[in-house]
């Protein structure tokens, strides 16, 4: 579903040249569950935003599904992450002029689904939030906004859900509940989840832990943890 070749990315930074991301290469296959993992500053969400094309790489190549799509123009990738691609971030970016209910008809919306309302509102009641329907985001908890912004990336059946750090800002139990619904809508949905996280126990279910550091790839790791 997603792989990359001798992906790098650098900045000018202060007069010099700044490594963010070397020459990484990188497979996750069809349905798989793979968290990227490591220290501040080691290339983790550079990394996912380069496999999403919401960034361009200096050099190197990303497929996702198929595609090459590091050399795809502006127009090409927004259209490709409309049909493809959903994203979940630590900071939910809710339309506050939307409802809960909205903010998830949004996405139908715009790729024009005919199933738009029953999708939007069936996933809220899978997320928990079947009575909080015509509620905005201002009169929701931080980890139900969450949970609006998690039914939204699901509206549209991407095939690839990236997440950065998506119970960041989250307590621990509300948290681990976010992530246990990600897991099972990937399941459920059969979609490819890339996630950004510091959470090793987070880590623990993935099927493929990729460890970076300094902008490298550390090591892989594969398959569930006990």
């Amino acid at each position: 579903m997603l792989s990359c070749h001798q992906l790098t990315k650098r900045l000018a930074s202060g007069g010099h040249e700044l490594v963010v991301l070397d020459h990484v290469d990188l497979q996750i296959g069809r349905g798989e569950f793979a968290a990227i993992l490591g220290p501040s500053g080691s290339g983790k969400s550079t990394l996912l935003g380069l496999l999403a094309g919401l960034d361009r790489p200096s050099s190197g190549e990303v497929h996702l599904d198929g595609e090459r799509i590091d050399n795809l123009d502006e127009d090409a990738l927004s259209l490709l992450r409309r049909r493809k691609v959903g994203f979940v971030f630590q900071s939910f970016q809710l339309l506050s002029n939307l409802t809960a209910l909205e903010n998830v008809l949004l996405p139908l919306e715009l790729a024009g689904a005919t199933d738009a309302r029953v999708r939007a509102r069936d996933l809220l009641e899978q997320v928990g939030l079947g009575e909080r329907t015509h509620h905005y985001p201002a009169q929701l908890s931080g980890g139900e906004q969450q949970r609006v912004a998690l039914a939204r990336a699901f509206a549209p059946r991407p095939k690839v859900l990236f997440a950065d750090e998506p119970t960041g800002n989250l307590d621990a139990a509300t948290g681990a509940r976010v992530l246990e619904l990600i897991a099972d809508l990937r399941e459920r949905e059969g979609t490819t989840l890339v996630l950004v996280t510091h959470d090793r126990e987070v880590a623990r279910l993935a099927h493929k832990r990729i460890h970076l550091r300094a902008g490298r790839v550390e090591r892989i790791e594969e398959g569930a943890l006990a």
